[in-house]
């Protein structure tokens, strides 16, 4: 094993941000040593690499999957409402998206710090959820333009904000999602912190 050759400092950053704690050590280590020993030899340095940024990304997708699809469901579910359904006030329905997003975020934040005690997986976790529903917020509302895109619904889309608005939205929540993401991580880590001092005590 030649101690120098090193994956991408990013991609292995991202792969200790998502393992847990108790993990952090094995896993990495684990990866790292077949990167070394086997893969980069056989593939060379760039395909090793993307080797490497292959099964880190399967560590994300896997750690945040089911909260980001979720939300993303959700959002073309919102979408689809206020396409074929719309209502004459968009403040209810608003206010319910508001809320699944915010506490989606913050759950995930609040689950990735506990896991890992780590604020900055928390930051993370905000963020690859958000990208992620983003992605399935996008496909879903093309796919449902595809199907519905006759005068009415075209009417009703202009309505509640336009096309721009329902491709451009997901992406800006990047932003929210990290800052929400934070805000739960440290109430998680201040939750694992607070029990590891009473089983201290005890």
């Amino acid at each position: 094993m030649d101690p120098t050759v090193a994956p991408p400092a990013w991609a292995e950053g991202v792969l200790r941000l998502v393992l847990s704690s108790r993990d952090r050590d094995t896993v990495s280590g684990d990866l790292l040593e077949a990167y070394r020993d086997s893969v980069r030899p056989a593939r060379g340095g760039g395909a090793a690499d993307r080797w490497y940024v292959a099964q880190v990304m399967g560590f994300v997708w896997r750690r945040h999957w089911l909260l980001a699809i979720g939300l993303g469901l959700a959002t073309v579910a919102r979408t689809g409402l206020d396409w074929l359904s719309p209502p004459s006030d968009f403040h209810t329905r608003a206010t319910m998206s508001t809320l699944i997003g915010v506490g989606t975020f913050a759950c995930a934040g609040l689950w990735a710090a506990w896991r890992s005690r780590s604020i900055a997986s928390a930051a993370l976790a905000g963020l690859v959820t958000a990208i992620m529903a983003a992605t399935v917020s996008i496909v879903g509302a093309l796919v449902l333009l595809a199907i519905w895109h006759d005068d009415r619904t075209l009417s009703a889309i202009a309505g509640s904000g336009g096309l721009a608005e329902v491709f451009t939205l997901p992406l800006v929540l990047a932003i929210p999602g990290v800052v929400l993401g934070t805000i739960g991580g440290i109430v998680g880590r201040t939750a694992t912190g607070g029990i590891a001092q009473r089983r201290l005590r005890g």
